[in-house]
């Protein structure tokens, strides 16, 4: 009717139209069934004369001269035919005709405040955005950059109602007029006048139409994050405009459901914070039954983990949000309340881990119904497939089952701050070993799972693989057949996700539905997500004869071979501060040092290792100038000596680079102590020494090895001056920090002494030298030299 209304008055005020180019129709259509003229196959249902007549509409309307004549003419064509019995071509004609231009010029029109078109801005407002919402529902108009270029007005509108300010909207009105679809600000950002009266329920509604129609073009989240969508509806929520809850509210929790959440987050997250709080405070309020309703409600406006996690206001929420959820969880639940539940506590713990959940007996009684949920989706027979609710709800699970791991793992061994802050306070051992025992049985289901799979693609098999693996990282002395028969399935679901190619576009989309967060170097799933998870499982398994046979056969050394080799072609660009440590990288090196050091004839045999060991000759001596890697550094040299030790003597010079680097790299952990006092952990080791001080004792270790298996390196050992260097830096005392060093040390010493007649006479005169210490604490090594 607004449109029948307006046109009717703009043609009352501009210029009305001839009556030869649009004739009116005798009578308007009827209504009664059998009313038409003779039978038609029309799609419309009109007569051959009303479809004549509608022609010559259109083609009043595709000429008009002015928008009176536009807006004449559609007047027209309603009375003819309204708009749900129009077929889609004729449809298509009328939004072509009509065009984005007009619905554009009566928005800018109405917030400049113009007053030539003789009706007031509501008005102009009103139709503007009736027309735009028609126009939405055709896919060729929606993305269009004019239609996009009326986003910043539609959220002006929503947001502050039926007042606008001079300044605002003389800049949205520029820019809606250029058409130019340009990626301003919000709508939102200047200065509004609190509204006297509420915004027309239909005039809402269609704007929120437009930006459901914006959304979900391909790039349709992309253009409401630019155009400040998420802050104009945040501030409309906040302010009660008309709709908001009903549409801006759920159309908000999509945004901040999708790929554009940290970012939303990072750029307003003080008008988020707010958001949530409000939401919260309404969820807290209500009675039990409808607090289970809007259970669904709270997971898209929490905050991704790390953002916000110092604020006090987040912490409070949580906090009370917690004291709403736990009358819930102990109640008694239906199917589809109860995963409400588990997700929204998932999405808590994902924040603060235990720190505000609540009492350890709740603890407790939260993983055992998380576990029994995972049995109960998991253990059905071959073939039963799983509905995408309950995959939403045993994901939650998931993280619900690992959060619980990682504290009952760490029971009784809490030193790391981390650990700190995610400990159930006051868990006893036995509720320690409860918790372990119904972590088993839900873990125990899921491998039972994973065995029928056949499909490799589906995003809901990624994160129960992802939630193994994190139990496997922690935990492999359990259920230790199981995950040995397991294995053949694990190393290849991971092998297809390496070898398979590309981006986890799909996944990532799944990924940030379920609210699971990525925390990968680049914000992506990649190709190799799936073996970065099952690597620190790979290192407790190759360290054991059974799982080490098992993986042996299904060719893994090949596999982390190829993915550290990868791993090394894109960390050999950086440099300086753009140098980023991948732990991944490290736990496949600590892997296939278990193969090196167990497997000795595999290691001869297999080609795999020697492109590992030219790989790590290329890698060392490049290492040794990224202090940022020198764990990754440590790693590669123990690997690389690991693997020589067991070869006979080559002089390649790719070898004589990589050992050059060894001895330079092993003394850059030293340096002298003071006076008679013992040498020191060099500053550059001293921050990594916990991780890397057992790497370069086995490296010292490893280094004598080599020195019996190829005896040039004594060669190259005097020309480098090490033993010199080596002295020096002992002191007087002749002693190093700790025991387990100075053990490892006179190893090696011992091994060039027996080996190298003249390296034995080099140490000699060393030690009777005043400023090269003694051999008081190399006892091993003082026998030697006297024989």
């Amino acid at each position: 009717m607004v449109v029948y209304r307006l046109a009717q008055k703009m043609a009352e005020n501009g210029c009305h139209l001839n009556p030869e180019e649009v004739p009116t129709p005798q009578h308007p259509p009827s209504t009664e069934p059998n009313a038409a003229e003779g039978s038609s196959s029309d799609p419309s249902g009109l007569s051959p004369s009303q479809r004549e007549v509608l022609e010559r509409c259109l083609h009043a309307l595709t000429h008009a001269k002015n928008d009176s004549h536009i807006l004449a003419a559609l007047l027209l064509i309603t009375r003819l035919c309204p708009a749900g019995q129009l077929d889609t071509g004729t449809l298509h004609r009328i939004f072509e005709a009509v065009g984005l231009n007009l619905p554009a010029r009566l928005l800018v029109t109405a917030f400049r405040g113009d007053d030539s078109s003789g009706l007031p801005p509501e008005e102009l407002i009103s139709l503007g955005t009736a027309l735009l919402a028609a126009l939405s529902t055709d896919a060729s108009m929606v993305a269009h950059p004019q239609l996009l270029s009326t986003v910043p007005l539609i959220l002006s509108i929503l947001e502050n109602g039926p007042n606008w300010t001079d300044k605002q909207t003389k800049t949205l009105g520029n820019e809606a007029q250029s058409g130019s679809g340009s990626q301003t600000g919000s709508a939102t950002d200047s200065q509004t006048t609190s509204s006297t009266s509420p915004l027309d329920e239909a005039l809402a509604c269609d704007c929120y139409q437009v930006l459901n129609a914006v959304c979900v073009l391909p790039q349709g989240l992309e253009q409401l994050l630019t155009r400040g969508a998420v802050l104009a509806l945040c501030r409309a929520v906040l302010k009660k405009q008309t709709l908001s809850h009903e549409k801006g509210l759920p159309l908000l929790g999509h945004l901040l459901s999708s790929s554009i959440r940290p970012r939303a987050w990072a750029k307003h997250s003080s008008d988020l914070l707010l958001l949530l709080q409000n939401v919260s405070q309404n969820f807290c309020r209500v009675s039990d039954q409808d607090r289970l309703e809007m259970c669904s409600q709270i997971p898209p406006f929490l905050p991704p983990p790390g953002v916000e996690s110092e604020s006090l206001v987040l912490k409070e929420i949580v906090g009370n949000l917690w004291a709403s959820l736990q009358p819930l969880i102990q109640g008694k639940l239906s199917q589809e309340h109860l995963g409400s539940v588990l997700v929204v506590s998932a999405c808590l713990l994902d924040l603060y881990g235990w720190e505000s959940t609540g009492p350890p007996k709740f603890c407790c009684l939260l993983v055992n119904r998380a576990c029994v949920e995972v049995r109960m989706g998991l253990e059905e027979p071959p073939g039963t497939e799983i509905s995408p609710q309950l995959q939403h709800i045993l994901t939650a699970c998931y993280r619900i089952m690992e959060a619980a791991m990682e504290q009952a793992c760490s029971q009784g061994a809490v030193s790391h701050p981390a650990q700190i802050q995610t400990a159930i306070t006051g868990l006893s051992l036995q509720q320690s070993r409860q918790v372990l025992g119904a972590l088993e049985e839900a873990f125990s289901a899921e491998m039972y799972y994973l065995k029928q799979v056949r499909i490799y693609d589906d995003p809901f098999l990624f994160a129960t693989f992802r939630s193994l693996c994190a139990w496997l990282a922690e935990e492999t002395s359990c259920l230790k057949e199981e995950v040995i028969d397991l294995l053949p399935f694990l190393i290849g679901y991971a092998k297809s996700h390496f070898k398979g190619g590309g981006k986890g576009k799909g996944l990532a989309d799944w990924m940030s539905k379920m609210s699971i967060s990525n925390i990968s170097q680049d914000g992506t799933w990649s190709r190799e997500a799936a073996l970065r998870y099952l690597l620190p499982s790979l290192c407790h398994l190759s360290a054991e004869d059974g799982p080490r046979r098992v993986l042996l056969s299904l060719d893994t050394p090949a596999l982390l071979v190829d993915f550290l080799s990868q791993g090394w072609a894109s960390l050999r660009g950086q440099s300086g501060k753009t140098v980023t440590r991948d732990p991944s990288l490290e736990t496949a090196c600590s892997a296939l040092l278990n193969f090196a050091i167990t497997e000795p004839e595999r290691v001869r045999k297999d080609h795999c290792f020697v492109a590992l060991e030219s790989m790590l000759s290329e890698a060392l001596p490049v290492l040794l100038h990224k202090p940022r890697l020198l764990v990754l550094a440590a790693n590669c040299c123990t690997l690389g000596l690991m693997i020589a030790r067991l070869k006979s003597t080559s002089t390649e010079l790719g070898q004589q680079r990589f050992f050059s680097s060894v001895l330079s790299f092993l003394l850059s952990a030293v340096q002298s102590g003071q006076a008679s006092k013992p040498a020191r952990i060099s500053a550059l080791w001293e921050e990594h020494w916990e991780e890397a001080g057992e790497l370069w004792r086995l490296s010292l270790q490893a280094l004598g090895g080599c020195v019996r298996a190829q005896p040039w390196i004594t060669t190259l050992i005097r020309d480098e001056g090490w033993l010199q260097n080596i002295f020096t830096l002992l002191g007087s005392s002749g002693r190093l920090p700790d025991q387990p060093s100075q053990d490892a040390l006179e190893e090696v010493l011992c091994a060039i002494a027996k080996q190298c007649p003249v390296c034995r006479k080099d140490i000699s005169e060393l030690v009777k030298s005043v400023s090269c210490g003694s051999l008081q604490g190399l006892p091993q090594l003082s026998r030697i030299l006297v024989e």
